[in-house]
């Protein structure tokens, strides 16, 4: 920091160019390191939508099975209403579906519409009557 004269003869404080530059290159490599690791932020709170979603599944056929003995491959059936789909105008990033179905288990899948990342690999969740979640493909 320089002293600069004023007019009236007194000093004020200021910046050199050389001290702002310098604050605006740390600046700038705090962000990059920054930045990266906030990319998988959104990829992983949107995979809570599917963990979710499948949770429901999973209540809905537990449901459906204390009913009937046997387990649903069929969502509606199940009176499963999916939210519409982001690439349809709606706000669901997955698309949840029955897999297989029988009267011993069932396994479900979340699908996501949408590349998170642009990686071209698109995150797949699943889960079984038993009520585990796994994470089939990351994005």
């Amino acid at each position: 920091m320089r002293l600069r004269r004023q007019k009236t003869g007194g000093f004020v404080k200021a910046f050199s160019l050389a001290e702002i530059l310098i604050v605006l290159a740390i600046m700038g490599i705090l962000i990059m390191l920054v930045v990266p690791n906030q990319a998988g932020v959104a990829s992983r709170t949107k995979s809570l939508e599917a963990q979710q979603e499948l949770k429901m599944v999973h209540n809905l056929q537990y449901a459906y099975f204390l009913q009937y003995s046997k387990y649903s491959a069929d969502l509606t059936t199940l009176n499963y209403i999916p939210h519409k789909l982001v690439n349809a105008g709606g706000t669901a990033n997955y698309e949840v579906s029955i897999i297989e179905a029988s009267p011993s288990g069932f396994k479900a899948k979340a699908e996501a519409v949408v590349d998170f990342n642009g990686d071209g690999k698109k995150n797949i969740w699943e889960i079984d009557q038993e009520g585990v979640l796994k994470e089939i493909q990351v994005d």
